[in-house]
């Protein structure tokens, strides 16, 4: 999750704004929270998961 649509319930501004101490202790911990593919878009996601299945068939072609 990133913090671009988020909005902070202590002063009601963005979160990714960092306004008030709340807003940056929020932004702070979603920042350590996030994964490896955190900053891929849903479409990179998408074109990595089609390669790999691309490569496990063809794997699997050359084996048997």
């Amino acid at each position: 999750m990133t913090c671009d649509r988020l909005v902070c319930a202590n002063c009601a501004a963005p979160v990714s704004e960092g306004r008030c101490p709340v807003c940056r202790a929020s932004r702070e911990r979603l920042q350590h929270q996030e994964g490896i593919f955190a900053g891929l878009n849903p479409a990179a996601l998408l074109v990595l998961l089609v390669a790999l299945i691309a490569v496990a068939v063809a794997a699997r072609g050359f084996a048997g």
